[in-house]
């Protein structure tokens, strides 16, 4: 999945930015609305989990415009303000879940996971093919039984390729969906973790390049 955070408590946004990270997700931060409706413009996100309280545009506003776009992006809207009729006001604007702070963030992640198999066509929790098994909730992956050790990057992009249940996946989708909005898009990232993917799954090689349009699992 590809996360906004729009929430202007610096300190906040940045731990939520990590921590999600750390579970192999691409996470792009901003600090007010503005800026986050800027991002949401021109990149493809699969949640944001939106601050109410934002200076420049509100959070409100924020929701409304998104709740109107039409787009798949799910909201999950964030707010110190945890009364029934702050809940209630903030789904009526949109939000698809509200969670108000302080939170746990074993629950932020449940939530934005919940999220995100609503913004994209469900997948489920394990994924299988060509003697792979992967296995999202654990993070875990094995090949014909044999459990490999990979890095978060690794990770999300043989999640995309096995999401993609034999089709061939872009380079700039892989970027898209495993990176965040900092990474040149000219770089050779995704062909140096497709390389080292490769080598940890070992012989026969199941990550086939499509000359000139990506990678699959055939």
């Amino acid at each position: 999945m590809r996360i906004l955070i729009a929430e202007d408590e610096v300190v906040l946004a940045d731990a939520i930015a990590e921590g999600l990270r750390l579970q192999s997700l691409a996470v792009d931060t901003v600090y007010d609305g503005e800026t986050a409706l800027q991002r949401l413009a021109v990149n493809e996100y699969d949640v944001l989990v939106l601050d109410r309280d934002l200076p420049r545009v509100h959070g409100d506003d924020v929701c409304r415009s998104v709740a109107g776009s039409g787009g798949d992006v799910r909201v999950l809207m964030l707010t110190a303000a945890g009364e029934l009729h702050d809940r209630v006001h903030g789904l009526g604007l949109g939000a698809d879940d509200y969670l108000p702070k302080p939170f746990a963030f074993a629950e932020l992640l449940a939530r934005i996971r919940a999220l995100g198999r609503r913004a994209r066509p469900a997948a489920p929790p394990v994924l299988h093919r060509a003697g792979l098994r992967l296995d999202t909730a654990r993070r875990e992956v094995f090949r014909d039984g044999q459990y490999v050790g990979v890095s978060r990057k690794e990770f999300a992009v043989l999640e995309e390729l096995l999401r993609a249940d034999g089709a061939v996946v872009s380079t700039e989708q892989l970027l898209e969906r495993a990176w965040d909005e900092h990474t040149d898009p000219f770089t050779n990232v995704v062909r140096v973790t497709v390389m080292t993917l490769r080598r940890k799954l070992g012989p026969p090689q199941v990550v086939e390049t499509v000359t000139g349009v990506g990678y699959q699992i055939p």
